[in-house]
């Protein structure tokens, strides 16, 4: 292969199996690959001549082959392998912190806060290092009837619709192949809609406040909740 000269014009030194290599006016030597697939020639290219030998040439071709033989098109499937060797973390807290990064331009510094905190507080500890393909429906259902459980059904709607639009950013990157969080949507608890009653027993009021406090909310949100239990404003009253 070093006693291949550059010419005036480019030319080409065939090897079998569709292999050869095009040496260049510069004097670059370049392994392609010639082959037919769905009834239309095309080319494939493994690397410049001495960075791949003439054997990591053949054994690529003998590997694109295969897939021939297999129905599949060699060009694509190793452009689908370059981009995989290219992703990042598939663990769904690496893909979540990635999601939020996508998402800042268009969200409020109060409500990011607020996406991230629960997050970290009520999934990352069950979920975030596990791939985002081995996370099945019941693993997130359990994970959402855990914050369900502490009497924040709101809460746990807003978790599941964050953790859906996680799998879809992690679908669209390739990421993932399906979204266990929208298969749930129908086993939550209803929502309660309407005039609620008053809490006139003291326990019941402790718990309350109790379970308020657990809810993961921006610090104002937290201090203005405790100003209204202390004082009592109804909604609409001025200051």
């Amino acid at each position: 292969m070093r006693r291949l000269t550059p010419r005036e014009k480019p030319y080409k030194l065939s090897d079998t199996g569709g292999l050869f290599i095009l040496v260049q006016t510069g004097g670059s030597r370049l392994w392609r690959m010639k082959y037919r697939f769905g009834g239309k020639e095309k080319l494939l290219s493994f690397g410049a001549y001495p960075e791949v030998t003439l054997a990591a040439a053949c054994e690529a071709r003998d590997q694109a082959r295969a897939e021939i033989r297999a129905g599949r098109n060699p060009s694509l499937t190793r452009r689908q392998r370059q981009a995989e060797a290219k992703r990042v973390d598939k663990q769904l807290q690496h893909v979540g912190e990635e999601w939020m990064k996508a998402q800042s331009a268009r969200w409020t510094p109060r409500h990011a806060e607020d996406v991230r905190t629960s997050l970290e507080r009520l999934v990352w500890p069950d979920l975030g290092h596990i791939d985002l393909d081995e996370i099945t429906a019941p693993m997130v259902l359990e994970t959402i009837k855990k914050i369900e459980d502490r009497r924040a059904k709101e809460t746990a709607r807003r978790v599941r619709q964050r953790l859906s639009a996680i799998f879809l950013f992690g679908m669209a990157h390739g990421l993932g192949r399906h979204d266990p969080a929208s298969v749930i949507k129908g086993a939550l608890a209803p929502l309660i809609k309407g005039r609620q009653p008053a809490l006139i027993d003291l326990e019941e009021l402790k718990h309350l406040f109790h379970q308020v406090e657990l809810i993961p909310a921006h610090p104002v949100t937290v201090l203005a909740l405790r100003f209204l239990a202390l004082t009592v404003v109804r909604p609409g009253e001025g200051m």
